[in-house]
């Protein structure tokens, strides 16, 4: 006979009621878990789609996306120029608004060189970029759709195809245009302006910049020694890929990381209390029935596991139920959800030892008391 089963059945309301709220905590735990895996995900996408080996930037910067950087135009000729490089780009970032329909979309936009490293990695629907100008593809979560027409700035795009899954770090749906489009975009001033700056005598400013230049090294090339060759030119900086990884991931996202490990630790520290509190009230409402089980000698270990195994069938429900909950709304959430075996597993053994913990308060209180208890009225 296991006492803890029967004991289940008869508060069963109680102990259903526990593992529902376990399971949304736990949910929580776990969602929290996949959106900072979504944000390193979505923080790298942008880094990774050119698929080059290192970024050439403004010297003294961090790069396009820790930091503010602007190397003149002619700067991918002289890196194209190199011994070892295979191919080179020119890319221009900047985080755009523009109106679709009755709603405002937050953009990331993407200035590339046709045919040259830094363009959209997949077309998911419709075809890549084929004229220099007003041409545009879009990332399928921004809304847009193959054929419709975009205005930036004081320009009109036709959205010529989609792609999936490229999103920046603050989670804005990409759009890829030419380089020539974003640098006006970028750098273009508005008329009032422009005639305010000729009136000052500032003349026209130079607009043949870009945010960074990127670059493929041939096989058997190390792109750290290249990149090295590229510092000591002294007036412009080099990152290697996995270096502008380290950045992003340890950089860009790292307060978000900390405020996300912070939560998991307060919701985990809440999830152990609600355990103990109610393994406690339970053991309190039976503390008659294990002093009639100690009367009739039943050992220790027979109080102690009927306890345990309360604890830990309460708080393996709650996570089963909370990562099924989860895993059928993480495609709701706004941001990337990205749950992984592995963390659904570390933070399974970390609730079970949580439920050992737990039942302490519980056992504790078990042991002391009297058999004669049994015997009062």
């Amino acid at each position: 006979m296991n006492l803890a089963v029967r004991d289940i059945r008869h508060n069963l309301g109680r102990f259903l009621l526990t593992c529902v709220g376990l399971s949304l905590l736990l949910g929580v735990v776990l969602s929290m878990i996949g959106i900072y895996r979504g944000l390193v995900v979505d923080a790298l996408t942008v880094a990774r789609s050119p698929a080059v080996d290192f970024w050439v930037v403004e010297a003294n910067t961090r790069g396009p996306f820790a930091e503010a950087s602007r190397v003149p135009g002619d700067t991918r000729e002289a890196i194209a120029r190199l011994a070892g490089i295979e191919a080179a780009g020119s890319l221009n970032y900047q985080s755009v608004e523009a109106e679709h329909g009755q709603n405002k979309l937050r953009l990331y936009l993407i200035g590339y060189e046709l045919g040259r490293p830094g363009g959209p990695p997949n077309i998911a629907e419709g075809r890549s970029i084929g004229r220099s100008r007003f041409e545009m593809v879009a990332d399928r979560s921004s809304g847009l759709a193959v054929g419709e027409r975009l205005r930036l700035g004081r320009d009109t795009f036709d959205i010529v195809g989609l792609t999936t899954g490229q999103v920046s770090s603050g989670g804005d749906p990409v759009i890829f245009v030419t380089l020539r489009d974003s640098q006006k975009l970028q750098f273009d001033l508005a008329p009032p302006a422009a005639r305010r700056e000729l009136a000052r005598g500032s003349g026209e400013a130079n607009s043949d910049l870009v945010n960074a230049v990127v670059a493929r090294v041939s096989e058997n090339v190390s792109a750290e020694g290249i990149a090295e060759q590229v510092r000591r030119w002294k007036h412009l900086g080099a990152i290697t890929q996995a270096d502008q990884e380290i950045i992003l991931s340890r950089s860009v996202v790292e307060r978000a990381r900390r405020q996300i490990g912070l939560f998991t630790s307060i919701l985990l520290l809440v999830s152990t209390v609600i355990i103990a509190l109610i393994i406690y009230t339970l053991t309190i409402d039976k503390m008659r029935e294990i002093a009639t089980l100690k009367l009739i000698g039943a050992p220790d270990r027979k109080i102690i596991g009927l306890i345990l195994q309360q604890a830990l069938a309460m708080g393996m429900i709650g996570f089963g139920f909370g990562a099924l909950m989860i895993g059928l709304a993480k495609d709701v959430f706004p941001r990337r959800v990205i749950l992984e075996p592995a963390d659904a597993s570390v933070l399974a053994l970390i609730v079970l030892v949580v439920c050992v913990l737990a039942s302490g308060l519980g056992v504790r209180l078990a042991l002391k008391v009297d058999p004669a208890t049994a015997l009062g009225g």
